[in-house]
């Protein structure tokens, strides 16, 4: 299984990084998950739009899944369009970003999958285990099995048991960290900081720690310094480039 993290902002794209979005691949099969702001053109660094298999969004959130139009467009508006593509997600995640278009435009161009956090997905070769996870909005944790590893991902969420059942034993922790230390009072119950997020990872026994959607201008290597407090193991921040064989 390879991980290409596209982009790990959060809230907003940076010059430098997108949003959140990572593409996953096993046995030739692409699962592009959340397609946030600005990840639409690092995808094209790796892949044409025609060559993503799936798509997979944790939440409506649109640094999570604002880039699904662009990839849409591109396969809908191609000289010879691909197949509709699946693309799964809570129901009415979607609903927003879909109806940036005239109605209908990008029908022929993907296949909606609603599924309630909770339910286990076959995509591909991977295995997807969900779990819904505090957030502001109805979010899904993923954790993508194959005959590889396994990589579970929070999306964006706040403090919840739920995290460690879901990374059990993972061979890569994806998790949300949007502050080093603390999270602002309002938002406590909705987002994590990277000292939980390394808590997590220990608790669960992930064989690695990659933090995601920091707040931007946070100092990477604070995020990982306040991580490896409490987690010995390896710990990295999910910049725009970065491949992981898992």
């Amino acid at each position: 299984m390879k991980l290409t993290v596209l982009g790990g902002s959060g809230a907003w794209p940076t010059a430098a990084h997108a949003c959140s979005g990572y593409l996953v691949e096993q046995s030739g099969f692409r699962l592009l998950v959340d397609p946030g702001y600005a990840t639409f053109p690092q995808l094209l660094h790796h892949v044409t739009a025609d060559a993503v298999d799936a798509v997979l969004v944790t939440h409506g959130h649109p640094d999570h899944c604002a880039d699904l139009n662009p990839l849409l467009r591109a396969r809908a508006l191609a000289d010879s369009p691909p197949p509709a593509m699946p693309v799964y997600a809570p129901a009415g995640a979607l609903d927003a970003v879909l109806a940036l278009d005239r109605p209908g435009m990008l029908a022929p161009a993907c296949t909606r999958r609603d599924f309630a956090p909770g339910d286990t997905l076959t995509v591909g070769p991977f295995t997807i285990g969900t779990a819904s996870l505090p957030h502001h909005v109805p979010n899904a944790g993923l954790r993508l099995t194959t005959a590889d590893g396994v990589l579970t991902y929070t999306g964006d969420t706040g403090p919840s048991p739920e995290i460690t059942r879901l990374a059990e034993g993972a061979d890569v922790l994806l998790s949300e960290a949007t502050y080093p230390h603390e999270v602002p009072d309002e938002d406590a119950p909705y987002l994590l900081t990277a000292v939980l997020a390394g808590q997590y990872a220990a608790q669960a026994g992930v064989a690695r720690l990659l933090l995601t959607h920091l707040w931007p201008g946070t100092d990477p290597a604070t995020a990982v310094t306040a991580a490896a407090v409490v987690y010995d193991g390896p710990v990295d921040v999910a910049t725009t480039g970065l491949v992981v064989e898992i």
